[in-house]
């Protein structure tokens, strides 16, 4: 496949859920609601993924149809307002972001041109339907007429009942997830098995504690199968949290070298430098640590810090992610900071008397024989004096150091998750010279340089085409 060349394929359902003599092509139209079509995170990052997908090829236009669903009354030129800013925005792109805008339509069909971009910027073009349903959250006719719109796209397209894939994305908070859920059930669910499917994506933060998020997922298991609730982190779907395992199992370079015997200690650190921006009355609710520490963070942890899956399927990552947490012992009072920037409670929908922390770093400690003594540093924190998300595996010192070059500082394996993905190794080399004088410097794969014209997915896309 040619370097920044995309290449599309029907996709199977995931082997996880498969019998051994089952190989079910999935065919028939192709129906991806939003619900909360309105919301902050459907316009920065939903439907921009879905635009970005079907850029580039992999949502075929003649079996898909997107339908958004929400509360709020919005007119067109509404609605285009708040997609406009978070579409492509390049000189190049300018036109057909515009197209765009101008065919998007509440409670109408419509047919949007887009300029697919390629490597040899080959123009295509797409013919898309969408549809705008206004309603309630907990209203039987809001969802009967969601139902209604969604059936008679199927039929338009002549697609057998039974057919059809259903794919509901809650881009909502988790408070109203069991209320939609029933709805979905008892209204909007495809009508037969006939290798058509009903799936819903719902998304952090999943409940507040323990206790919160098992209820919610018990209410919710109660109305689907396991192999319809797709659990998503976008975290895990940025391209360097995905190279992860490859990394670490697929090098021999690493076997001998991860574990305590040579690493000092590892830092995940997330930094933000913005600050609620409006959001402050979702966000007080959480706070940095349920926000970013409990799932972003630890899922990368996970990825760390476990040994070799038996297998890439889910439940084998799954297992051995969950004998990593089990292996955590319980954190110290005084290996925790919290704090909160200056000005949060500026914001007027964050209470006056608020001590939700913004920032947050703490440390874990596993106890088993490959991890036994070295200290895992999470920190996150909004409106700090930088952006960037990373992983810092700090190596010992060297035994015996002839150069003295101590000072200079240690081995470090860098994995720069955002912005500008890169990986890099810092290592003590000699100076170019007739002197025998050390200096650090950097084994660098910065991805913008090593793979020119290689566009990178978003974490959005990938995680919505897996599903």
């Amino acid at each position: 496949m040619a370097s920044g060349e995309w290449h599309c394929e029907k996709r199977f359902k995931n082997e996880s859920f498969k019998n051994e003599d089952e190989n079910v092509l999935e065919t028939g139209c192709l129906s991806i609601i939003v619900l909360g079509a309105s919301g902050d995170l459907a316009k920065k990052k939903t439907f921009p993924a879905l635009f970005n997908l079907y850029g580039k090829g992999f949502l075929q236009s003649d079996e898909v149809h997107i339908f958004g669903y929400a509360r709020t009354k919005i007119s067109d030129d509404e609605l285009r307002d708040r997609i406009r800013g978070y579409l492509p925005q390049s000189k190049e792109d300018a036109e057909d972001v515009s197209k765009f805008l101008q065919l998007v339509t509440t409670l109408l069909v419509i047919f949007l041109i887009i300029n697919l971009r390629r490597m040899m910027r080959l123009i295509l073009l797409l013919l898309m339907q969408i549809k705008y349903v206004t309603g309630s959250y907990d209203s039987a006719e809001g969802f009967q007429a969601l139902d209604k719109a969604i059936t008679e796209q199927e039929i338009s397209k002549n697609i057998r009942e039974g057919l059809s894939r259903r794919l509901f994305y809650l881009a909502l908070p988790p408070s109203v997830y069991p209320q939609v859920c029933k709805m979905i059930k008892s209204y909007c669910m495809n009508k037969s098995d006939l290798g058509g499917w009903t799936r819903i994506v719902v998304e952090k933060p999943f409940g507040k504690d323990l206790a919160s998020a098992e209820e919610l997922s018990s209410q919710i298991g109660e109305l689907f199968d396991e192999p319809q609730i797709y659990r998503i982190d976008h975290y895990l779907g940025k391209e360097l949290v995905q190279n992860l395992l490859v990394l670490r199992f697929a090098n021999r370079l690493f076997l001998p070298l991860w574990n305590r015997d040579n690493i000092d200690n590892v830092q995940i650190v997330f930094r933000e430098d913005f600050g609620t921006e409006g959001r402050g009355g979702y966000f007080d609710q959480y706070g940095i640590i349920r926000d970013i520490i409990q799932n972003h963070l630890l899922q990368v942890f996970c990825l760390v810090a476990m040994e070799k899956p038996v297998s890439l399927k889910p439940e084998h990552i799954r297992d051995e992610k969950v004998k990593v947490l089990q292996s955590v012992i319980p954190i110290k009072d005084e290996e925790v900071v919290i704090g909160q920037y200056e000005g949060y409670k500026d914001d007027p929908t964050v209470p006056d008397n608020s001590n939700t922390p913004t920032f947050a770093t703490m440390i874990l400690r596993i106890h088993n024989e490959r991890w036994e003594g070295v200290p895992f540093i999470l920190k996150a924190g909004k409106a700090l004096n930088s952006r960037k998300a990373e992983i810092r595996v700090q190596f010992k010192d060297v035994p015996g150091d002839i150069f003295k070059c101590q000072k200079q500082g240690r081995n470090e394996f860098v994995i720069r998750l955002q912005p500008s993905e890169a990986m890099y190794m810092k290592l003590t080399v000699k100076q170019p010279g007739l002197e025998m004088s050390t200096a650090q410097s950097e084994l660098d794969l910065s991805y913008t340089q090593r793979y020119q014209g290689v566009v990178i997915p978003e974490a959005y896309e990938r995680l919505i085409l897996d599903t």
